[in-house]
């Protein structure tokens, strides 16, 4: 049986016991927070890249060209935007409508680079037998889309050219890996999608009723964490430079591009050229005509009312990385 003198010694001892590991916890946590470790130290000094499949940024990680990055996927631009807003990338890659609505949901950003014009990249499929002949026929009709990203613009722009509004269709809303087996199924009437997604759907059976020629650029647009393009800004020139050089490779190596994409893209190497036959442009600079075409996507959804207003994307286009793109 413990006597009173035993049972205060052992109650010291354990207090004294706690008050150490608590000591330590927090040294440790101090540390941590300081950048003391060498774990906390790699981190802090690694670039952190969002991509999609097939975007520019697919072949430069299937080449390793730039290592020492750390590797993001991601299914589409509004995912890609919402690690931005998170802080967990610091660079990334969109389409058209993923900047306008990362600007309205106030997620911190820069536009730091873009594509050459890419139409032929997005189009509106539909089933071969159908009745459908012009985009006017969908009036009425269950169309599937990705919100907010590059082919929302693509539908804009299309109802616009046909004198029709959101409400003349019936908007499904489903990211890619939904859009898909809607279609298949008959769920849907049609599909507004991108390349590589688009490319795969080309099956028997599925007829393209329109892509955006005459109506969208459909650019792919860099954008950047503003702490990292202030930061960081000889690191992420340097990695620009070696995009840069491996994206103007696989224009001028286009099999070889393929063969090496396919395993990365996870589909056959012919539909990886096809697709990439009409969607992979050489990356150019960001200037005020870049940010006036981002400011009429802008201004047009917020007319529709898709996303509050106002938003000035002109601010958000910083050039001083332009000479990595002439």
């Amino acid at each position: 049986m413990r006597t009173p003198s035993t049972s205060r010694h052992l109650h010291r001892r354990r207090l004294v016991t706690a008050a150490l590991t608590a000591a330590a916890l927090i040294a440790t946590t101090a540390l941590s927070a300081c950048g003391g470790s060498a774990d906390a130290k790699d981190d802090a000094g690694t670039l952190r890249i969002g991509y999609q499949r097939f975007g520019g940024l697919s072949l430069v990680k299937a080449r390793d060209a730039t290592p020492g990055v750390q590797w993001s996927l991601f299914e589409s631009g509004p995912a890609l935007t919402e690690a931005l807003k998170a802080g967990s990338i610091d660079i990334g890659q969109v389409g058209e409508a993923p900047p306008v609505f990362a600007a309205a949901g106030k997620i911190p950003f820069s536009v730091i680079g873009t594509s050459a014009p890419i139409p032929q990249g997005e189009a509106v499929l539909v089933k071969a037998d159908s009745g459908y002949r012009t985009f006017a026929d969908l009036k009425g009709k269950r169309v599937a889309l990705n919100k907010g990203s590059n082919v929302h613009w693509l539908l804009v722009r299309l109802l616009e050219a046909n004198n029709m509004t959101l409400q003349d269709i019936d908007v499904k809303y489903l990211k890619p890996a939904e859009g898909r087996p809607a279609f298949d199924n008959g769920q849907v009437d049609a599909w507004v999608i991108w390349d590589p997604y688009f490319a795969l759907a080309e099956q028997p059976g599925v007829r393209v009723l329109a892509d955006a020629t005459g109506l969208a650029s459909n650019r792919e647009y860099v954008l950047a964490a503003p702490d990292a393009v202030e930061h960081r800004s000889d690191e992420i020139r340097t990695f620009l430079q070696r995009y840069r050089e491996v994206t103007d490779w696989g224009i001028a190596n286009p099999q070889e591009r393929a063969r090496i994409l396919a395993p990365e893209l996870k589909i056959p190497e012919d539909v990886t050229s096809r697709a990439l036959a009409r969607s992979a442009k050489p990356l150019a600079p960001v200037g005020p005509d870049i940010g006036d075409e981002l400011q009429a996507i802008t201004d047009s959804f917020i007319s529709l009312g898709l996303i509050p207003g106002p938003i000035d994307m002109r601010s958000r286009i910083d050039d001083r990385f332009s000479e990595v793109f002439r």
